[in-house]
């Protein structure tokens, strides 16, 4: 069957947002600006770009977060396509949007302080302009699914942490609570933590010392290629 294409099929933009969540120790947080100009203007927004006809979708996404954070190695995975007609008011928009996930280290935060980009707790942001409320949620959703079979900590967490981060970041992703034994217990059956055998300095909030580990990042690395069933 012949399929005649006009010209003005042809007239439409690509896009690209990227959901980037951080973890600072307590919360799970998303990358969020203004808009400073119409449409939506005042409104907060996801990370987002428009993809140039001689670019790749995915190397746009990576540029854009490499220019927005500093940070150039970066988990990315696609998410899906966004493409309902009246998305976007200024014309027809195709949104292939994508998370990542980043360290909140110092580099990051002093980085963001230039880029008019800030954190907001990911079940607590305010409405979102555009289908990105919608793109948010497609990304909770899938990075829950990924918690459940990937190692995702090495990602999130900074070089050395202890059980309960790694414990409140599960907690946070997927929405539930754990109980301490049982989590611990699945955790360090799984082989993939390297006790550090030192703790960490007492502080105001925390007066015990809490037991250091890092990821065994060969094991590591397979277990994210093989998957591994995460459950509690």
């Amino acid at each position: 069957m012949r399929v005649d294409i006009q010209q003005s099929d042809y007239h439409a933009a690509l896009a690209t947002s990227v959901v980037i969540f951080g973890f600072d120790g307590q919360n799970l947080n998303v990358l969020l600006s203004e808009k400073q100009n119409p449409p939506f203007q005042g409104a907060h927004i996801l990370p987002s770009v428009i993809v140039k006809a001689n670019h790749d979708v995915e190397q746009t996404a990576r540029e854009l977060i490499t220019k927005i954070t500093g940070v150039s190695d970066w988990y990315l995975e696609q998410l899906n396509a966004f493409a309902k007609l009246y998305r976007n008011p200024e014309g027809r928009v195709v949104n292939i949007a994508f998370y990542g996930l980043a360290k909140l280290d110092n580099k990051l935060k002093n980085h963001l302080k230039k880029s008019g980009y800030s954190w907001h707790g990911m079940n607590d942001t305010p409405p979102l302009a555009y289908d990105h409320d919608d793109i948010l949620d497609f990304a909770k959703e899938r990075l829950k699914r990924r918690v459940k079979r990937r190692p995702i900590g090495f990602s999130l967490l900074p070089k050395e942490f202890t059980l309960n981060q790694l414990q409140v970041l599960y907690e946070c992703a997927l929405g539930k609570s754990f109980d301490k034994r049982n989590f611990r217990r699945k955790i360090l059956s799984s082989d993939m933590l390297i006790d550090l055998e030192k703790k960490t300095s007492p502080t105001s909030e925390n007066k015990k010392p809490a037991q250091l580990y890092m990821f065994d990042e060969p094991k590591y690395r397979k277990m994210t290629l093989k998957g591994y069933p995460f459950i509690f």
